[in-house]
């Protein structure tokens, strides 16, 4: 969970409008792995699982795009095989069918088969798998330089411009 609080963070500081879903597990991660809570900016705007009347669920709201860090194999499972029983699969479904920007940030490892025929589905569908991988190029010293790493990955592939973790070859 680390990873979607630094990106909600960066996100917030860069002016980016933001809606939030939690899956139903997301809950007890956040737990275990943020003691104090998933932080949401002044602005960031949380739906509830079941509420499929959020915007960017239609693909009628140009939403620009969707990230779903991190997703479980599960998750990615749903959304490979176009179930939507909810809005965070929805929302998804709506990005890939509309061709919007879906970037899936797995951290789950080991893979098995059905796992990578899930995400070569995706890729197919025009999604980005981006896996949880942390780069160690400047010696990150702290857990959250550890997290930025993967998620200036995730900004750039967003499009948005950030300094969240310094580029190989780039002085720290």
């Amino acid at each position: 969970m680390i990873y979607a609080q630094r990106l909600l963070d960066r996100l917030a500081a860069s002016g980016h409008g933001t809606d939030v879903v939690l899956s139903a597990y997301a809950k007890t991660v956040i737990q275990q792995e943020l003691p104090d809570g998933l932080r949401l900016a002044k602005g960031v705007e949380s739906h509830g699982l079941k509420s499929m009347n959020a915007p960017f669920a239609s693909g009628s709201n140009a939403a620009d795009a969707m990230v779903v860090i991190p997703c479980t194999m599960g998750t990615m499972g749903r959304i490979a095989h176009g179930h939507a029983d909810n809005v965070l699969l929805r929302a998804a479904d709506v990005a890939l069918k509309e061709n919007r920007k879906l970037i899936l940030v797995p951290r789950e490892t080991p893979l098995n088969l059905v796992h990578l025929r899930n995400m070569e589905l995706l890729l197919q569908a025009g999604a980005t798998i981006l896996p949880g991988n942390p780069h160690f190029y400047f010696n990150p010293q702290t857990v959250e330089e550890v997290a930025d790493t993967v998620v200036a990955r995730v900004l750039d592939h967003l499009g948005v411009e950030n300094e969240a973790s310094p580029r190989w070859r780039e002085e720290a």
